[in-house]
């Protein structure tokens, strides 16, 4: 298929249906999750679907790149046809946090896309006022689950256990990814592993660390 002189490619689907099942990507992400060469090619790539209006790119918090995210255009081709994602900016640092965690786990351990379930596809199947709390994302490898949970502030106790609660009703594991300088905490994910043995806890620090250096694009 071409638009305007666009030839699109596997890939460019690949693409967006990336960025559709996540919300949103930065293009770091998708040079690391579509398999480019480096930025430059990720870059030239998306700018070609931005103009095409297959993708949208913006910015919406100081500090972050921009943002890409399906554009109507972009949906129809890939057969979702409903209505944009509402990007909540009090969550962008967390979910680009989820982003790089897809990232850690691909790299490291050889998970795939297909491998993972996202929080927005748990929720597909709720009923309206049916929002139940799902892990940012589900790993499956060997018919095991693996629920991945991206902390980046504290919550309440109530609430954090709750969550482990969840998780470990629809999970054979629980991975927690957590600031080192959130000290309380990971004191308090610890203290739930007594509770719920299933749990693991990972360094938010050592995903990004080991991320970037694999990438040598920064």
């Amino acid at each position: 298929m071409s638009e305007k002189g666009l030839q699109l490619t596997e890939r460019d689907y690949e693409i967006i249906r990336l960025v559709y099942r996540f919300r949103f990507c930065l293009g770091r992400h998708i040079r690391e999750l579509a398999g480019f060469s480096g930025t430059r090619a990720t870059d030239r790539r998306l700018k070609l679907l931005v103009e095409a209006k297959y993708l949208e790119r913006k910015k919406y918090l100081y500090g972050v790149p921009y943002l890409y995210t399906v554009a109507h255009k972009g949906r129809i081709l890939i057969g979702v046809n409903k209505r944009a994602d509402k990007i909540r900016v009090d969550r962008i640092t967390h979910d680009t946090h989820v982003l790089d965690t897809v990232c850690y786990f691909i790299k490291k351990y050889g998970f795939t896309l297909a491998d993972m379930i996202t929080e927005k596809e748990l929720h597909a199947n709720d009923g309206f006022g049916n929002r139940r709390h799902y892990p940012d994302f589900i790993l499956i490898r060997s018919g095991k689950l693996h629920a991945v949970e991206i902390e980046i502030s504290l919550k309440s106790k109530d609430r954090l256990y709750k969550n482990g609660k969840d998780n470990f009703l629809v999970a054979d594991h629980q991975i927690w990814v957590v600031n080192k300088k959130e000290r309380k905490l990971y004191e308090s994910i610890e203290q739930m592993k007594e509770e719920y043995p299933n749990i693991v806890i990972i360094y938010l620090e050592d995903v990004i660390d080991y991320v970037s250096g694999n990438n040598n694009n920064g």
